[in-house]
């Protein structure tokens, strides 16, 4: 869309400028000075700054007060009427705002001279590019106007009303519509965070029905706490939550953990048992510090492998004893069939096998890891997540660090290698594009800390796994335990409020202007406020989140966003899609 009339543009700005650049460079916020009100304008608010052929847009990150003279400052004047104080006040006191540079985007020259008819005819011809928002890379001269942000600038550069541009939020002066473009956003990992009680859950689900409504990518969410797919009741207002299979019902799929378990009563669409022949080692190690193993753990079970085979270690290892016989001579000596008596057939130390043995006495009496399951529960979800659906896995009552750690690290590892083989079909032998696939981690610490993300399938994804169409969105409330790689590795990241300075390093680390932007982080509202940043949003803004309430389902399945406009009609595949087909 190419600039409107620049000379109608200075008349317009004029009218409803807030100040004047007087100062700034580069690697430095600019300075403007303010000419209105300074409660009229708040931290983190977007303005546009109007200069010539260019506009540049910006981040309020800070408001100073300032005086030509200290001494106007600190003695008020009471000498004078109140009428003449007040007009010596605004010659001598004033505000400045500090403003965060991201982005400038050509207007071109005045509409109706011969210039502009130059300049368009450049652009249709091809000679010149399209106008488009690209970083700053040069400033404005003193004195240009700056202005509030209006809905054409917001459209501009966070995208019009189109389909997959879904809005996440409005902007906190004028409630103007702030939209994510889905498509880029399952691009590259992204991470919730904020403190506990900010509404990770509600804005994680806000999301979630966005990508779902939009069919921008399938969802698989490791649910530990049981509330994303069926309907809840919130622990602090007691009202009801919908859960994304009360309004995506053809589209999602419940999964429960375990023969017969139930979800809060409710039978899932069908449930998920692990046959022991799909326990690697790795996922054993992978367990080593919630199981307290040893250095020997690698050892053990290396040769348990070597004896057994990888889909049969599991299981013999498990039918083990630890029994002692007494034989002929009189000498207790290992029982056939116990630990013992595999390890010294083999060569391995008896006390490390068997410290193995009782360690791992938590995962063998794990009900849903069985010899034969019922039905083959993985091969169904990802089945399912190719066919362009969702699932929503519940962990029922097994709400332990251990189920959680072990089910969705050997789930990933299945789902890698499934997509890695169908996007090498699609380059190699001309198939069918995979579709894009986002896997939902909460807790996200416990599986990309330090210690764990180089034995998690989940850190592979992070780094990886884009190039194979499979990304992460991982919520969490203390991303300074997660690991330095991970985060870098994090596209677009949604940060409610947080307490600590750790976290507000780790959420803003990698990014530009971040110095600016962590006070501006710590003082977010504690709830229904978050900042947008990274690679799926063109520059850092704060917004008010949507509320996940019935309003918002109504605005986003009744055909009309927040923005106003209705969204675009759905094809054919996508309603047989939502009838199940």
């Amino acid at each position: 869309m190419l600039p409107t009339n620049n000379t109608q543009s200075a008349i317009n700005t004029q009218k409803s400028a807030i100040g004047y650049i007087v100062g700034g460079g580069l690697k430095e916020s600019f300075r403007v000075r303010l000419t209105v009100p300074s409660q009229d304008v708040q931290e983190g608010a977007f303005v546009v700054i109007e200069s010539g052929d260019w506009l540049f847009y910006g981040l309020v990150t800070d408001l100073q007060l300032g005086a030509t003279d200290p001494r106007f400052a600190d003695e008020q004047e009471t000498r004078l009427p109140e009428k003449y104080a007040a007009l010596l006040h605004g010659q001598t006191l004033f505000t400045n705002l500090e403003v965060l540079p991201s982005l400038m985007l050509e207007r071109g020259p005045d509409f109706g001279t011969p210039a502009y008819q130059r300049w368009i005819e450049a652009i249709d011809s091809g000679l010149h590019e399209q106008p488009r928002p690209v970083p700053v890379k040069t400033i404005p001269p003193h004195h240009s106007p700056v202005r509030l942000a209006g809905e054409g600038d917001l459209a501009e550069i966070f995208g019009k009303e189109e389909k997959g541009k879904f809005v996440i939020g409005t902007t906190r002066e004028q409630d103007l519509p702030v939209r994510i473009d889905l498509a880029k956003f399952v691009q590259r990992s992204s991470g919730i965070f904020g403190a506990t009680g900010t509404g990770k859950s509600f804005l994680t689900r806000i999301v979630l029905a966005g990508l779902m409504h939009y069919n921008a990518a399938s969802v698989l969410v490791f649910d530990m706490h049981n509330e994303y797919g069926l309907d809840d009741i919130a622990s602090d207002t007691g009202k009801r939550v919908i859960g994304l299979k009360s309004k995506f019902a053809a589209r999602v799929r419940i999964v429960g953990l375990g023969r017969g378990g139930t979800i809060r009563g409710m039978m899932p669409d069908f449930n998920l048992e692990v046959p022991m022949s799909a326990i690697m080692p790795e996922d054993i190690e992978m367990l080593s510090r919630e199981l307290n193993l040893k250095e020997t753990t690698a050892t053990t079970l290396e040769a348990l492998v070597t004896t057994f085979g990888r889909d049969k270690w599991f299981a013999a290892f498990k039918d083990m004893t630890q029994e002692m016989v007494v034989n002929d001579d009189g000498k207790r000596v290992p029982a056939h069939g116990s630990v013992a008596e595999w390890a010294n057939e083999n060569g391995v130390n008896v006390m490390a096998a068997e410290g193995l043995h009782n360690k791992l006495r938590r995962v063998f009496n794990l009900d849903y890891i069985v010899e034969q399951p019922a039905e083959d529960g993985i091969t169904q979800i990802i089945e399912t997540l190719e066919a362009g659906r969702h699932v929503v896995l519940s962990f029922g009552h097994h709400e332990a660090d251990l189920d959680y750690l072990l089910v969705s690290n050997l789930l990933t590892r299945r789902i890698r290698n499934a997509w890695e083989h169908r996007t090498n079909d699609y380059r190699s032998n001309g198939k069918e594009e995979p579709r894009p696939l986002v896997i939902v981690v909460e807790e996200a610490h416990k599986l990309l800390n330090r210690e764990m993300a180089g034995q998690t399938t989940f850190s592979t994804i992070a780094r990886e796994l884009r190039k194979y169409y499979v990304t992460l969105l991982i919520v969490d409330q203390r991303p300074s335990q997660i690991y330095d790689e991970v985060m870098s590795q994090l596209g677009t990241r949604i940060s409610g409020w947080l307490g600590d300075d750790d976290d507000i390093r780790a959420v803003l680390s990698g990014l530009a202007g971040r110095d600016a932007l962590r006070g501006m982080l710590a003082r977010l509202q504690p709830k229904e406020e978050v900042l947008l940043l990274g690679w799926g949003v063109p520059m850092p803004l704060p917004v008010k989140s949507r509320r996940y309430d019935d309003r918002f389902w109504a605005e986003l399945m009744g055909g009309k966003d927040i923005g106003g406009a209705a969204s675009v009609p759905a094809r054919e595949d996508d309603l047989l899609r939502d009838l199940g087909f």
